[in-house]
Formats: C-alpha cells, sequence, structure tokens
C-alpha cells in the first residue's frame, strides 16, 4: 500500500472497509490480499487492465517494493525479509529480470550487455563473455555482438534483455510486459521464441501483461487482477470455459475460443467403436442401436484401428461373412492430437461422415469430437451468433 495511513488503510481492508474509504485516507492500495504459488518450470501470467497491481505485484517478488504485510517465498525463504547483501546475492543468482523498455546500456555492446548479469557477479570477462554469446545465439542475435543498443529494432534490444536474463543462469525470471512495446508481428515472434526456449531450458517464469490473447498463448496458469486483488487463478481453458465472475466474463469475451481450446478439451468418449475381432453381425446390430451409418474399429488395446460403414458391414452379413477384416477402412483417420486447435478441426468435421477421433501418440483412441460437440464449444463465444457446420458440410449462420 502506498501512503503514509498505510497500516491504518491496511486495518480498514481487513474490516472489509469499500476501496473509496481507502481512497479518502490518502492510501493507494495497489496489492490487495494476494495470495498464489508459482510452480518450478512453469509460465505463470499475470493479467489484468493499467492500474490493476499487476506491476507492484511483480516489483515485489525480487525486493524492488517491499510488501506493507505479507510474505513472499522463494524456495522456502522470505525475501520479505531480507535486504543488503542478502537481497542483492538472491537477485544476482536466482532472480533476473526483463523490462518493457529493455533498460539496456546504451553506451555498452549487445554482448557486453547481454554480459552484464554475470559481470555483477564477478565471473570472469572471458567465461561471461562465452556465455552471453552462447545465449545471443540461442535469441537469433549472432553477428550482432559488437553492435550498439541504438542500432538495433525494438525487437531486437528485446532479444538482449532476454538473453541478458538467461546468461545471468537464474531459475526464475520477472517479465513485466516484455513485450508491450513491440510491434504485433514482432510480438508474436518473441512470444514464439519465450515458448521455444521455455522448452529447452525449463526456467520459472512470471510474465506480467495487459493482453489476455498474450496472457492465453504464453501461460500455463493465469492470474487474473482488478483493483489489487486476484480474482481468478487457473489455465486458459479454465478461465475461458468457467469464469469465477461477471468481470472475467466480460474479459474475456473477445478471446478467440477457437485458439484456446484444443481437441483434449472438448472430446466425448467414443460411444460407438466396433471391436476389431468381432463379426459383421455383432457389428451392424451395435450401428443400429445407435443409429450411425459407420463406427470405428479399435484393437484389444483400444488402438485405433480404422472404420467400417453400416452398407458394408450389411452386405457382409448378406453374403454370410463371419469376420471384420476386409471390411475395415484404415484411409483418411488421420486421429488428431489433444493439443490440436479446435480451429483446426472444422474442415474435418465438415467434411467426415464420422466425429473426429481424438488418440494420443500410441494411437489408443482417447474420445471423439462429433459435429454437434464443436458447435456447443463454440456456441459459449456468443450466444447471439454461431456458425453452425450443418449435415452438408456447409456453413451457415443461425441467430
Amino acid at each position: 500500500m502506498f501512503g503514509r495511513k498505510a497500516a491504518e488503510a491496511q486495518r480498514k481492508l481487513g474490516a472489509g472497509a469499500a476501496p473509496e474509504e481507502i481512497r479518502r485516507l490518502g492510501v493507494t492500495a495497489a496489492v490487495v490480499d494476494a495470495t498464489f504459488a508459482v510452480e518450478q518450470g512453469e509460465i505463470f501470467v499475470v493479467m489484468g487492465l493499467s492500474g490493476s497491481g499487476k506491476s507492484t505485484l511483480i516489483r515485489m517478488l525480487n525486493g524492488l517494493l517491499e510488501p506493507t504485510s505479507g510474505t513472499i517465498e522463494i524456495e522456502g525463504r522470505d525475501i520479505a525479509r531480507l535486504g543488503g547483501k542478502p537481497l542483492r546475492a538472491l537477485r544476482q543468482n536466482k532472480v533476473s529480470m526483463v523490462f518493457q523498455h529493455f533498460a539496456l546500456f546504451p553506451h555498452r555492446s549487445v554482448l557486453e550487455n547481454a554480459a552484464y548479469g554475470l559481470e555483477v557477479r564477478g565471473v570472469p570477462k572471458e567465461e561471461r563473455a562465452k556465455k552471453a554469446r552462447e545465449f545471443l545465439g540461442l535469441v537469433g542475435l549472432t553477428g550482432w555482438e559488437d553492435k550498439l543498443p541504438g542500432q538495433l529494432s525494438g525487437g531486437m534490444r528485446q532479444r538482449v534483455g532476454l538473453a541478458r536474463a538467461l546468461a545471468a543462469g537464474t531459475d526464475i525470471i520477472l517479465m513485466d510486459e516484455a513485450f508491450s512495446a513491440l510491434d504485433p508481428l514482432i510480438r508474436r515472434e518473441m512470444q514464439d521464441l519465450l515458448l521455444d526456449l521455455q522448452a529447452r531450458l525449463n526456467k520459472t517464469i512470471v510474465f506480467i501483461t495487459h493482453d489476455l490473447n498474450e496472457a492465453m498463448r504464453i501461460g500455463d496458469r493465469i492470474a487474473v487482477m482488478r483493483e489489487g486483488r486476484i480474482v481468478q487463478i487457473g489455465t486458459a481453458e479454465e478461465i475461458l470455459t468457467d469464469p469465477a465472475n461477471d468481470y472475467v466474463a466480460q474479459f474475456v469475451a473477445d478471446v478467440d475460443r477457437t485458439r484456446v481450446l484444443t481437441a483434449g478439451s472438448v472430446m466425448e468418449n467414443p460411444l460407438v467403436t466396433v471391436p476389431a475381432n468381432t463379426g459383421p453381425r455383432t457389428a451392424l446390430r451395435t450401428m443400429r442401436e445407435h443409429q450411425t451409418s459407420a463406427a470405428f474399429v479399435v484393437g484389444r488395446d483400444r488402438r485405433l484401428v480404422g472404420k467400417v460403414t453400416g452398407t458394408a458391414v450389411a452386405d457382409a452379413v448378406q453374403d454370410g461373412v463371419q469376420t471384420l477384416d476386409e471390411l475395415i477402412d484404415p484411409e483418411d483417420l488421420e486421429p488428431v492430437a489433444p493439443d490440436t486447435p479446435v480451429a483446426d478441426l472444422f474442415a474435418r468435421c465438415a467434411e467426415s461422415d464420422l466425429p473426429v477421433p481424438v488418440a494420443d501418440a500410441d494411437g489408443i483412441l482417447l474420445g471423439v469430437i462429433p459435429r454437434v460437440t464443436l458447435l456447443a464449444a463454440l456456441g459459449a463465444i456468443n450466444t447471439h451468433v454461431a456458425d453452425v457446420i450443418s449435415e452438408e458440410g456447409s456453413v451457415v449462420e443461425k441467430r
């Protein structure tokens, strides 16, 4: 809390005082009762509108701002109780920061900027230069080591800032609206780069943004802030499909759900499957019971083998065929992975006479996505207008 009467404001907040009453005391309650844990190796995104308290929050995580009350623990150690040399050591060895406006030294080369964290730690010059070159290469800046920041584009300067944080070798990286000053295309490139580096380096990242689409794209979990409070924490899918209140619901109203929801999140249990070792008569009875003209065929281990059609099975029954071996069609199945975005499923749903199968890397059938299920997932985008995939595969508008 900011203001001379912070202690009094804290007591009043604890007693249930309204924000207006706190402001009348001349106190700004920037972060209020924010409780969360960040797991090792995850990208934890804190998002909210300007003034929601997210930048204040991240500055407390490395001791730049001291909390009025509460604890901030890194590996069980309360950094709110540290000061002087121990706090500086924590920043050097445990926590790096990437700033919105790059924060590079204009008179130092790209290499010197990237090596700065190691220089502060007292690492010998040759060793820190080697390490800085390594991470400049990872962020795509090989050959730019001797340039000055003023000779670089905004995106390149932010890559230097990211390389500096990575070269420092800390387990935790704090990123305060690190990409918000960049053009949309460059911003997308930086998001891709961050996700690629995270897959290789497995850092613990706290990422601040006011861009919901950015949060949904890179965050393993997202904390939504409003007026200093965290109103919801969850995965992108959880926040999108089950908003905690009207504020969060309005916040996510314009998000492209088709890029956030995945096949695994909308799939259903495969109700109509035919064992590969059954006969045509049993298969036909199963298909008639479920009133379907085709069915998936699975092995004993639930591995997807192929599909059979009602017409082929009925003909086989008439001809006295005893097995499905010659009737199974393995073509045109192409099961999708559980993490496939819903946006990539429209054409498949429109073209197929069966639901889209969802299978793991071993080909085990996990679920299916019928057209109506895909429609239901999209229907929550807007209760007034939805794109409906018709039985003929065309797209019609339903109001």
